[in-house]
């Protein structure tokens, strides 16, 4: 896949904010596609994992006999990009979770479940988001938080990209980046402003472009 071709992007379709996913996916150059089947994920050049509840998607994987080749791919360096649950799908440790949940060990990270609270107390802020926001004419990025994770704690070569910058969360990690594998705590797909998809998009191009040279 050279740099400039449409990557084929796959939204896993179990669970949560799929359709959402695959139109932000689409407005940023990307062919988006549900993924459902192991046949499916092999056609693409990057995931998305979307959010939802975590433990019910880790079961689902199981059922739909997606678990194996998803980590599998992932391991041979599939992009993949996490939101919210996603992102605890995604990572190697995960606090106040079932003994039974099973995860992807894609990102390097420790994160918590739940760690803003309740439903209830879904917020939304404005954050600096590295490599988007910080380029010049670029806004702060407003962000969702439902039932959100957070990132207690990284490995060397993870890269933080956001963290909540005011409240009693100040500080709190909830963007990162390990490779080409992506991850937010928050849902960028609910606001209109498609920048992380813009980003993600690119960074599918980026390992496609290295992978054909």
């Amino acid at each position: 896949m050279s740099a400039q071709t449409r990557p084929r992007i796959g939204v896993l379709a179990l669970q949560g904010d799929v359709r959402e996913h695959l139109a932000a996916l689409e407005v940023t150059g990307a062919e988006a596609v549900a993924v459902r089947r192991e046949t499916e994920l092999a056609e693409v050049d990057g995931i998305v994992i979307p959010g939802g509840e975590s433990t019910t998607m880790s079961h689902l994987l199981t059922v739909f006999d997606l678990f194996d080749p998803l980590r599998e791919r992932l391991t041979a360096g599939l992009p993949a990009y996490g939101s919210c649950a996603g992102m605890i799908m995604l990572a190697t440790t995960i606090l106040d979770t079932r003994p039974d949940a099973r995860h992807l060990d894609a990102l390097d990270i420790t994160v918590r479940r739940n760690a803003f609270g309740r439903q209830v107390e879904s917020f939304e802020t404005d954050l600096e988001f590295a490599g988007v926001t910080d380029a010049p004419g670029e806004a702060p990025m407003r962000a969702v938080f439902i039932r959100a994770p957070w990132v207690e704690s990284i490995a060397p070569d993870v890269e933080v990209l956001a963290r909540v910058p005011d409240g009693p969360a100040e500080g709190r990690i909830v963007a990162v980046r390990q490779g080409s594998v992506l991850a937010t705590s928050f849902h960028p797909e609910v606001t209109g402003d498609r920048r992380v998809h813009r980003y993600f998009v690119d960074m599918v191009r980026t390992v496609g472009a290295s992978s054909d040279g």
